[in-house]
C-alpha cells in the first residue's frame, strides 16, 4: 500500500524536496493513514510535515476527544499540529446554508490561512478511492458535464494533493489495524443524514449486490479516462480562447467568428470569459451559456443579464462580457470645459490632458499624423471651444460629406458600441460638433489650401 501511495505522490508531482505541507486530520482512519504513511516516507520525499486539525464542534465529548486524539498521535510521532475550534452549527444558521458546506469553508480557509502564517507548500487531503467513486456517482445523479465526471483531481491548483486517492477504504482500515494506529470514527459517517453518506451506505452497496460489485474501481476509471478526454478538449478550448476573446478593460469581447466552433469548445470558451470577469463560476449554468448563444443569433444591440451583475451584449455578433458597474450619470450640461487656445489643460472627469496650439500653414506637417493629434482652420472657427459627451439633437458632418447627420447614426456606421457612446468625448466649436475624438472630424473646419492659421489640437490620455 505505501509503494501505491508513493506511486500516486510521483506520477502527479505533488511535492518538491523542502515543500513544508499541511496535512488535513479529522482523526478518522482516512487522515490518520495519510499522516503516518508521510510521517514514513518525508525524509525520502524531502518533504517537512505538520498537521491542522478542525473541532467543528458538531458533536459534544466526541469532537473535543477528537481533538484530544490529533494532538496526542502528532506529538507521538514529532509533527506539530495546529487546531481550529468553530461552531460551524451557529455559521451555518447565520449564512442559511448547510452544516456540511459551512463546515468545508471553514476548514479551507483554515489551511489556506495557515499556508500563508507558516509559509507552507502544499496541503494534503486525505481522499481516497471510495471517496472519488462516491463524488463521481453524487455528480451522475446530480447531472454534471465532463469536468464533474472528472471526480476529485490528485492535484488542485498546485497546492492541494490527495496522496492516497488511489487507495481503497479497505486498504486504510486494514493499514490502520496493522499498525494498531486506533483511529477515531465519527458516528455520523454510519447515518444516513447527508446524500453522500445515503449513496455510501446505501445506494453503492445495492449497486454492488445487483449489479456490480467492483462499481467503485469503474467509477474510478471512469473518472480517469474522462479526464483525459477532458484534459484535450480544454487545452483546445484555451487556444480558441487566446485567439477569439480579448480583455478590454473591465469586459471580454468575443469575435463573431469563436460562435463557429464546435459547441464542445464553444461553451467552454464562454465559461472562461465569465471566470474572466467574475473569478469564479458560481450561478452560472448550462441556461446562461446558451442564452449567449442564442443572444449571438439575434440583433445587434440586443443585451441580457446574467447573475452576478453580469451583462451581455450582441455589438454586430461581436459578444462582450461585462461586469455591471453602477456609474455616475453624465450631466450633460454641467459636464462640459471651455478649452483655451496656447493653454494645456488636464481635465480629470475625462482623463485627458488637452493642448491647442496656433500655426502657421506652412504646408510641412502631416494632416494625417496621428489619431490623437488634428488640425483646424482656425479662421473658420467662432464662438467657444468646448469639450463635451453628445446630447441629444446632435449632428455632425464627417469630413467629405456635404450634408450632416445625427451623431447616433454616425455612432452606429463605426460600430461603437451602446454602452460606450455616452462617454465619447467630443470637441465643438460654438457648439458645431468638430471632432469626435478619435474616430472623425467635420468637413466645416478641415484645413484647406485658403488656410492661413491652423488651429493644432492635441489630446492624451491620462495615466
Amino acid at each position: 500500500m505505501v509503494d501505491k501511495v508513493i506511486n500516486t505522490i510521483k506520477a502527479n508531482n505533488m511535492f518538491q524536496p523542502g515543500d513544508k505541507v499541511i496535512v488535513a486530520v479529522s482523526g478518522g482512519p482516512d487522515s490518520i493513514c495519510l499522516l503516518h504513511i508521510l510521517n514514513d516516507i518525508r525524509e525520502s520525499l524531502g518533504i517537512i510535515l505538520v498537521a491542522a486539525h478542525v473541532n467543528h464542534c458538531l458533536r459534544g465529548k466526541d469532537a473535543d476527544e477528537d481533538e484530544s486524539y490529533v494532538k496526542e498521535f502528532c506529538r507521538g510521532i514529532g509533527i506539530e499540529c495546529f487546531v481550529l475550534r468553530e461552531n460551524v452549527h451557529e455559521i451555518s444558521k447565520e449564512r442559511g446554508i448547510s452544516c456540511e458546506m459551512a463546515g468545508r469553508e471553514v476548514r479551507y480557509k483554515f489551511f489556506l490561512q495557515l499556508l500563508g502564517r507558516i509559509n507552507a507548500q502544499k496541503i494534503a487531503i486525505a481522499h481516497n478511492s471510495n471517496d472519488q467513486g462516491e463524488t463521481v456517482l453524487m455528480r451522475i445523479i446530480r447531472g454534471t458535464g465532463l469536468d464533474g465526471l472528472e471526480g476529485i483531481k490528485a492535484v488542485r491548483d498546485n497546492i492541494y494533493v490527495r496522496p492516497i486517492l488511489d487507495v481503497t477504504r479497505k486498504e486504510i482500515e486494514e493499514y490502520c489495524q496493522k499498525n494498531n494506529l486506533n483511529p477515531r470514527i465519527d458516528k455520523t459517517n454510519l447515518e444516513s443524514i447527508y446524500a453522500r453518506n445515503k449513496i455510501r451506505l446505501e445506494l453503492i452497496p445495492y449497486i454492488q449486490n445487483n449489479f456490480n460489485p467492483d462499481i467503485i474501481d469503474s467509477l474510478n476509471r471512469l473518472a480517469s479516462i474522462v479526464r483525459v478526454d477532458n484534459e484535450y478538449i480544454n487545452n483546445v478550448s484555451v487556444e480558441a480562447y487566446k485567439k477569439y476573446c480579448n480583455k478590454n478593460k473591465e469586459k471580454v469581447i468575443i469575435i463573431k467568428d469563436a460562435f463557429k466552433q464546435h459547441e464542445a469548445v464553444l461553451v467552454r470558451l464562454l465559461r472562461m470569459a465569465l471566470r474572466e470577469i467574475k473569478g469564479n463560476l458560481y450561478n452560472f449554468d448550462k441556461n446562461h451559456i446558451q442564452d449567449i448563444i442564442n443572444l449571438q443569433k439575434g440583433e445587434t444591440g440586443k443585451n441580457i443579464a446574467l447573475p452576478q451583475k453580469v451583462r451581455v451584449i450582441n455589438d454586430y455578433g461581436d459578444i462582450q462580457i461585462t461586469s455591471v458597474i453602477e456609474k455616475k450619470a453624465i450631466v450633460y450640461e454641467e459636464d462640459q470645459y471651455i478649452l483655451k487656445v496656447n493653454e494645456k489643460v488636464t481635465i480629470k472627469n475625462y482623463n485627458l490632458i488637452v493642448d491647442l496650439k496656433i500655426i502657421e500653414n506652412n504646408k510641412k506637417f502631416n494632416l494625417k499624423d496621428k489619431t490623437l493629434v488634428k488640425y483646424f482652420d482656425y479662421d473658420k472657427i467662432h464662438g467657444e471651444i468646448k469639450l463635451r459627451h453628445r446630447k441629444n439633437g446632435d449632428r455632425f458632418t464627417p469630413i467629405g460629406m456635404k450634408g450632416s447627420k445625427k451623431l447616433k447614426d454616425l455612432f452606429i456606421d463605426l460600430k461603437i458600441p451602446k454602452d460606450e457612446r455616452d462617454i465619447v468625448p467630443l470637441i465643438t466649436f460654438n457648439d458645431e460638433i468638430a471632432w469626435v475624438i478619435g474616430y472623425r472630424i467635420s468637413d466645416k473646419f478641415k484645413v484647406d489650401t485658403y488656410t492661413k492659421n491652423i488651429l493644432q489640437i492635441i489630446i492624451e490620455r491620462e495615466e
